[in-house]
């Protein structure tokens, strides 16, 4: 579909070359398409890309949401389930490369992007929040404790490991661009739940 070519192609040249030095023009050419469909899809270049930050801010979220406990559990069943959880972002991440890296490393110039990507993030700590106050309820966390540090802390860590995994920079000698998924699941739940200590 021409629409969704269009999605794409826009979502990579932003993330290469900016919001701002990327033209119209630009996508539909290597589209291949005359630029009378692109307006036929679209009114304007930043209709696109509010329209892709929608789109992966719904499927980010739904993500996120599966995270959402039904029944208690012991500590090794949180540590099993944040690992399938931490698991399912970095495979979207590692998938959605050019969204993400929109969203962590560059916001545009323009003041409805950059409060898209805002909104994004803060909805992103809501649903960790959301997912963090289910555990309490449900008595595997205390209930005494600070639940919006506790969700900035976790979303901090995802992001910041997200983006120095898909987009650097890293250290030489270092093999963390080179981790599976998995691995980074592993080693995150492990930081998370028992810090650098790792016990």
């Amino acid at each position: 579909m021409r629409k969704t070519q269009l999605l794409e192609i826009a979502v990579e040249r932003f993330a290469k070359y900016g919001y701002q030095n990327t033209k119209i023009s630009d996508i539909v050419n290597q589209a291949g398409v005359a630029q009378g469909t692109f307006y036929w899809y679209f009114k304007s270049k930043e209709v696109v890309a509010l329209e892709i930050i929608q789109s992966g801010r719904e499927r980010l979220l739904e993500v996120i949401r599966k995270g959402y406990r039904s029944e208690g559990g012991s500590v090794q069943d949180m540590v099993t389930g944040s690992q399938r959880l931490l698991a399912d972002i970095f495979r979207f991440a590692q998938e959605n490369r050019y969204f993400m890296e929109l969203l962590l490393t560059g916001n545009g110039e323009e003041e409805a992007i950059r409060n898209a990507f805002r909104e994004t993030r803060i909805e992103m700590e809501e649903a960790f929040k959301s997912n963090i106050e289910r555990a309490m309820e449900l008595g595997m966390l205390p209930d005494t404790i600070d639940l919006h540090m506790r969700a900035a802390l976790l979303v901090s860590l995802i992001e910041g490991i997200v983006a120095r995994w898909l987009f650097g920079p890293v250290p030489p000698n270092s093999d963390l661009a080179e981790r599976t998924v998995e691995q980074m699941a592993a080693e995150t739940v492990r930081f998370e739940f028992f810090g650098l200590l790792g016990i």
